[in-house]
């Protein structure tokens, strides 16, 4: 929410009823936003607006829509303006994800996988920009990963649809500069977060999914998406030092970071349990529609609450931004100092002419 845009108040998130989008919704909510909560689970979204009431909200909207059909979530944001007003900022995070090797992958988890996970993005943002564009302001905020540059084994379908966010958010941020709108959009890369996604993701692994450690805990990355949103001037945001090192390693040693993965990824994405019959599976239907999972996973005890990264990037950006924002008003103050002197100077001379 940009601080020229007061009337920015309506915030709608996808993928909101658990983990990171959960956390999100609750932390605008907090700064007294009114929310759209999209999701599948009416149980998890139910909850979630609980506590977005909680934590503080003007109001707060749940509204069920799979993000992988464009006309849902063209209904969704037409049902969000009418309850809550103009949409001023709207965060993507729906998504969805099979952990197994490629081999075991069926074509149509794969392409259920892209579809929510990447054309979900697709679609939203389409629906954002309709109503954005018009207005000339707004923001859209796709919540990234690590992944969306360094895929890893295990989560091929994830880690492509990903990548596709990436390319994609790219080419429009530049159609946006472009075309001179003040809508902007901008990406948060993500570490690895306590989500209840490992505990509902469909998986063919022996052993109980995990996040990739160090684990961040979702309000971390709510912090950054409210930081994003309040300043999209920036392509994108990395966050956690995990993130930061995973992307510098990529980009300087990919072939090294290939063996590296193949060495450990398999391992330390299984928490050393067997993997129970019957577990929650949220691939084709939600696995929150009867039961709330919240916004943790099951690793409270493993999760940092802060990252020393974010607080030092967010007070960096601040602070930069404050200096842009005096170096503008430099050349202003020296013209309104100008035609100060230039009137005087004429009030001057006419008093001599008299």
């Amino acid at each position: 929410m940009t601080s020229d845009e007061p009337d920015c108040r309506t915030v709608v998130v996808t993928g909101a009823s658990g983990g990171i989008g959960r956390a999100v919704a609750v932390a605008f909510a907090a700064r007294g936003d009114r929310v759209a909560l999209i999701a599948r689970g009416r149980a998890g979204l139910d909850g979630a607006v609980r506590e977005a009431e909680r934590a503080g909200a003007a109001k707060a909207v749940a509204i069920e829509a799979d993000t992988a059909d464009p006309e849902a979530v063209e209904a969704a944001a037409r049902r969000a303006e009418e309850e809550l007003g103009p949409v001023g900022v709207w965060v993507n995070d729906a998504f969805a994800s099979v952990f197994a090797p490629f081999t075991e992958i069926a074509p149509d988890e794969f392409r259920r996988v892209t579809e929510v996970t990447y054309l979900g993005y697709v679609y939203a943002t389409g629906a954002a920009l309709r109503r954005m564009l018009p207005r000339d302001r707004g923001v859209v905020v796709q919540v990234g990963s690590a992944i969306a540059y360094r895929g890893i084994p295990l989560q091929s379908a994830y880690s492509g649809a990903k990548h596709a966010i990436q390319g994609w958010h790219e080419a429009l941020r530049c159609e946006l500069l472009a075309s001179g709108t003040r809508v902007r959009t901008t990406m948060v890369q993500m570490p690895a977060v306590n989500t209840p996604q490992f505990d509902w993701v469909r998986s063919r692994l022996p052993e109980r999914a995990q996040p990739v450690p160090p684990i961040y805990q979702p309000e971390v990355a709510a912090r950054a998406v409210l930081y994003a949103a309040d300043h999209p001037g920036r392509r994108e945001y990395w966050v956690g030092g995990s993130t930061v090192a995973t992307l510098l390693a990529n980009a300087v040693v990919p072939g090294l970071l290939d063996r590296y993965l193949a060495r450990t990824g398999f391992s330390s994405q299984q928490d050393g349990h067997p993997r129970q019959a019957g577990e929650p599976d949220n691939l084709f239907q939600p696995a929150d529609a009867r039961r709330d999972f919240g916004a943790h996973g099951r690793f409270d005890g493993r999760a940092r609450a802060r990252s020393v990264q974010q607080r030092a990037a967010h007070t960096l950006g601040t602070a930069a931004d404050g200096a842009r924002r005096a170096a503008a008003a430099v050349p202003r103050l020296g013209a309104g100092f100008a035609a100060r002197m230039r009137g005087t100077r004429a009030l001057r001379a006419q008093d001599r002419s008299v």
